[in-house]
């Protein structure tokens, strides 16, 4: 039978990214112990309130057809929310409502990228994005970014990446798998290149309430001159601890939002208007208890860090922001999913390997902030252990070889200790 081409570029882009996320549940649903840091859920409950709301507004009859770009309540919520973040007036109609980041994400891209268009993006990258460029026909350009200057993007290396096929750039600020956060310079100066070269910006902000320490978050939306070639995906999935809502959108130009429409009601028309009710009331309304969830992400990113000192073979620095920490595992001369695998099967501990993130992940884990204090701290404790064991392992054999088996793709996971204890 003929299927489609699109599910031909599709192809390898879909779950194996999370294989050792998925072994990890099913030994767990074994009954196998495991403390799992590999997804981006938040542990937090969501505020009662928004809860609340969404019950109210459903029993009271919001659940028929409702607006194609969103109810209007909704985008009044978000236009207030733009207006106070811009400093300018942002009006209702720059505002789609979609189900969620990824699905915004979807339209966007469907919207501005034509077959044979190049979108670039910093690498690492989040594990979808090469499937949404695909999707459109897109072709993926990745520019890497150093790990040792905290994954920061530098406009110089962007520039050398432009060709005339490129279309778009993906950001994503705060990052994921990252932690990086763009700061409002260096999004002026990366969106003077933008202007240069024409190119529209795909701002990906889930995480944008998420920022530690002096960290300020910025937008290429803040700026007035990238308003008009600024497309913003976001949602209250991780803000408000909230992710099976499926509340997000795209914030944008008016004249982008009247292209993208019929884009998204192709897809679907409209969406469930009381979860829609209950976006608006979680974004005109403060809740205590969200900020004790960000404090405990940043005390749990800071116990992360501190429980890797002891090893001179992992490591990790401080995020920026968002819910994720990368951890250098390069030392041990592993790769990041060989040392995930190894991690997984003998310390229990599941982690997402760097390279599900792009090239630029090679060497690292990313480890997700989801659980409390003392499991961050005990999973370090085996992190470290493991380390300290295959650096043991490895530290007889020549550094090429080391190199060549941290690089390699396995057929069998469990093969990886005798081959690296076999000189031959």
């Amino acid at each position: 039978m003929r299927f489609a081409k699109v599910t031909e570029r599709l192809s390898g882009l879909g779950s194996e990214k999370w294989a050792v996320h998925i072994e990890g549940k099913k030994r767990a649903a074994l009954g196998e112990p495991m403390i799992f840091l590999s997804i981006g859920e938040p542990d937090a409950k969501p505020p009662t309130a928004i809860l609340d709301v969404a019950e109210k507004q459903m029993r009271a009859g919001r659940t028929r057809y409702s607006e194609g770009r969103g109810e209007a309540n909704a985008r009044r919520a978000l236009a207030r929310l733009y207006s106070v973040q811009t400093g300018r007036a942002i009006h209702e109609n720059q505002f789609i409502y979609l189900p969620g980041t990824q699905t915004a994400l979807y339209a966007a891209m469907m919207t501005l990228v034509d077959v044979g268009d190049e979108v670039l993006m910093a690498d690492p990258y989040y594990a979808t994005y090469e499937g949404v460029i695909a999707s459109a026909g897109g072709i993926t350009v990745p520019v890497r970014v150093d790990p040792d200057h905290g994954f920061h993007l530098k406009a110089a290396d962007l520039e050398k990446a432009i060709t005339p096929k490129s279309r778009v750039l993906l950001m994503n600020t705060p990052s994921n798998p990252t932690g990086a956060v763009f700061t409002r310079a260096e999004i002026e100066k990366i969106g003077r290149l933008c202007e240069k070269h024409d190119l529209w910006i795909i701002s990906d902000e889930v995480y944008a309430t998420l920022t530690y320490g002096n960290t300020v978050f910025s937008s290429p939306f803040d700026v007035p001159e990238l308003e008009k070639r600024t497309v913003v995906v976001s949602s209250i999935s991780k803000s408000h601890a909230i992710p099976g809502f499926r509340a997000g959108w795209i914030a944008a130009s008016e004249e982008f939002c009247d292209r993208c429409i019929p884009v998204t009601e192709t897809m679907l028309f409209g969406s469930q208007a009381f979860l829609e009710d209950a976006m608006a009331f979680a974004l005109d309304t403060h809740f205590p208890e969200l900020d004790e969830m960000k404090r405990n992400y940043e005390a749990r990113a800071r116990a992360l860090v501190a429980g890797l000192k002891a090893s001179k073979k992992v490591s990790a620095r401080m995020p920026e922001g968002g819910m994720f920490v990368m951890v250098d595992v390069r030392k041990t001369g592993l790769s990041g999913e060989a040392f995930a695998t190894r991690l997984l099967e003998e310390e229990k501990v599941v982690t997402m390997p760097g390279e599900s993130f792009g090239a630029g992940g090679s060497g690292h884990l990313r480890v997700a902030l989801t659980v409390d204090e003392a499991q961050i701290t005990e999973a370090c404790r085996r992190i470290v252990s493991l380390a300290e064991r295959v650096s043991f392992a490895t530290s007889d054999l020549p550094a090429e070889k080391v190199r060549a088996i941290a690089s390699s793709q396995m057929d069998s996971r469990h093969d990886l200790l005798n081959k690296l204890l076999d000189p031959e």
